[in-house]
């Protein structure tokens, strides 16, 4: 279905924000000189806790409630004050090397000694202060977090690769970095807990939005796989994903089926960000067109805001793309095909605890076909994953922003039942 936003709608919600929910900084973290190779990096060092930062406390819930409604979030499910901190840890990067990332860990006032945990990837950012562990305050990244501690769970939420306090560039929808960040920030927050009289459980629900999706369903794989020997799988309930880009939303962005702002800057960063991890192309100009070739990849470099990006690139795909550029994505072959064949094996494995797929009607940046065919390749593999359907959630004027607010209030809900 065609999106019925307009382009300007989408520029309040950027000003607003000072968050592009459909782009992030691009390519492979940087590692610094002298970092061991991929087939020396200790995996013993993995998790290892290197910094905490306590960022805020909200001693009452009543505090908590007032933040949360401030962010347009929902408040009810609010039982406890939380305090937030930032950890920072060591992981790897996309070629197993050593490399440290942060991410925001927030915990109850309240409740028992043993925590649940809650593990949620957010969706896309490009500017690394806008990564979870930045905000020091409730805001549309950090509100998921305070609204499952809140609840009385453990929440944590890895910036990823190259956001927040992490070195370099993030490598933005790469499952398998986005995997490692989480299972490790996941050990890092189990290090740290029991300095403040907790201490994390085995079980972890694992959640997340758009970008974050995908990132929830892999650590989710691994989790199952016995990739931690500490922590179990308990529940997985990913919100608004592009689990299939080749086949669901590649075509939707290009055939204009949804916002087309949106899909300039997802197809922009793919190319760039993909570009720096797997080399599709050996000059920008092959795919951009002017006078957009000489400007679009430094654009990408994480120090630019939602509004810089917005205002530096085209309104339509068409003045983005060369000829070229458009059958690359039309048709991928060649290295693309296989980068987008791991992006899109999010969803064939078969998870044996409960599976829930949150989804806002006719989304105008994330296209529904990648849940119907994340469903359908679930179901091919014996597993029965219930669709929720959240309605037609708004935030600032879109459905898609609006289903991570909608989902969080359904997913919490969902996670605090189980028991």
């Amino acid at each position: 279905m065609k999106s019925t936003y307009l382009a300007g709608r989408l520029r309040a919600v950027l000003r607003r924000l000072n968050v592009v929910t459909v782009l992030a900084v691009l390519a492979a973290a940087t590692v610094t000189a002298g970092a061991a190779s991929a087939d020396t990096a200790h995996r013993g060092d993995r998790g290892r806790l290197v910094s905490v930062q306590r960022l805020t406390t909200l001693a009452a819930k009543e505090d908590v409630a007032a933040a949360l409604a401030a962010a347009r979030y929902d408040a009810s499910t609010v039982r406890f004050g939380v305090d937030a901190y930032r950890l920072v840890y060591r992981t790897v990067d996309p070629g197993g090397r050593p490399i440290a990332a942060s991410g925001l860990l927030v915990l109850p006032r309240g409740g028992g000694r043993e925590l649940r945990t809650v593990s949620f990837t957010h969706g896309t950012v490009s500017y690394r202060s806008d990564a979870p562990s930045s905000m020091t305050r409730a805001g549309f990244v950090s509100s998921p977090a305070i609204t499952y501690a809140s609840a009385g769970f453990a929440a944590v939420a890895p910036d990823y690769l190259g956001l927040g306090a992490g070195p370099g560039l993030h490598p933005w929808m790469d499952v398998p970095s986005e995997t490692t960040a989480s299972l490790d920030m996941l050990r890092a927050s189990r290090a740290f807990v029991p300095r403040t009289g907790r201490a994390l459980g085995h079980d972890v629900l694992v959640t997340g939005f758009s970008q974050g999706a995908s990132a929830a369903m892999g650590l989710a794989r691994a989790l199952q796989a016995g990739d931690d020997r500490w922590f179990r799988l308990e529940a997985v309930a990913p919100v608004s994903g592009a689990y299939d880009f080749r086949h669901a939303e590649l075509p939707a962005l290009l055939d204009g089926a949804l916002d087309p702002k949106s899909s300039v800057l997802y197809s922009a960063y793919l190319l760039v960000a993909w570009n720096r991890l797997h080399h599709l192309y050996d000059s920008p100009d092959e795919v951009f067109r002017a006078p957009y070739s000489s400007t679009i990849e430094a654009l990408f470099d994480g120090s630019h805001t939602g509004p810089q990006l917005f205002a530096g690139t085209p309104d339509t795909i068409d003045a983005l793309l060369t000829p070229y550029g458009f059958e690359m994505l039309r048709h991928p072959t060649g290295r693309l095909a296989e980068a987008l064949g791991v992006a899109d094996g999010t969803c064939d494995w078969a998870p044996r605890v409960p599976v829930r797929l949150y989804v806002a009607g006719a989304d105008e940046q994330a296209a529904n076909a990648n849940t119907d065919r994340c469903r359908a390749t679930l179901r091919s593999r014996g597993v029965d994953a219930a669709v929720v359907d959240l309605g037609i959630p708004d935030f600032a004027g879109s459905r898609h922003l609006g289903s991570n607010v909608a989902g969080t209030a359904a997913v919490v809900r969902w996670f605090s039942h189980l028991r």
